[in-house]
């Protein structure tokens, strides 16, 4: 993985993320702290539109994105074409030495305001509503800080998601308080006509802002 400038300021003990800049003119007004979104990616077709996604939430003024990816999510892009810094599995293990070692996925949850899974697929959705936690993504999901918002964009075939169990499965977390943004209906890629291809990302990105300006995060121009 080739780290961006951004690195979590949770890898830094939780100091407060500022980027370089002049100090020369004690009247230069102070820079705002930045609203932290963090992206989960899983192992969706939908995954395809991650690069678009990133793009999309960089173009709203005060956020900082990251992105946490499962190891399946990566067959559908291209880590060159997402300019934020990507984390996998392997920094878990790789960063953590000792007892005195950042615990990743604990630092990522203090580190986001917001975190979006998009999409989320339904292998990982399984995982969530029982609590598993076997990779990178879940462990987040599951040391997640209930007071910030959590969304989540389901996304499989049509088939998967008239499985009885998809229901009960989206129920539960939004019974832990995660807000869903519900998939639409198209022709997906594998040829099937109906439910289950993930939202639009326009509507995703103005769910995002939403939620935001709900939370004192973000203000509308």
């Amino acid at each position: 993985m080739e780290p961006s400038s951004g690195r979590l300021p949770g890898l830094e003990a939780t100091r407060p993320h500022m980027e370089p800049r002049a100090t020369c003119s004690a009247a230069a007004p102070l820079v705002e702290r930045q609203f932290r979104v963090l992206v989960g990616v899983t192992g969706s077709v939908a995954a395809l539109k991650l690069p678009l996604l990133v793009s999309r939430l960089l173009d709203i003024p005060g956020l900082e994105v990251a992105v946490v990816t499962t190891e399946r999510a990566k067959h559908f892009y291209s880590p060159q074409d997402v300019p934020v810094t990507l984390y996998s599995d392997a920094d878990e293990w790789e960063m953590w030495k000792c007892r005195s070692d950042p615990v990743l996925h604990i630092d990522l949850r203090r580190w986001a305001d917001l975190m979006l899974v998009a999409p989320l697929d339904a292998n990982t959705l399984g995982k969530v509503a029982s609590g598993i936690c076997d990779n990178l993504l879940t462990c987040v999901i599951r040391a997640w800080d209930r007071s910030k918002p959590l969304l989540f964009c389901p996304a499989m075939n049509t088939a998967m998601w008239e499985h009885p169990v998809t229901e009960q499965q989206v129920g539960q977390l939004k019974a832990f308080g995660y807000v869903e943004i519900p998939c639409v209906a198209k022709k997906l890629v594998c040829g099937d006509q109906g439910l289950g291809a993930m939202a639009e990302v326009g509507t995703i990105v103005d769910k995002v802002k939403e939620v935001l300006s709900q939370h004192g995060g973000f203000q509308q121009n």
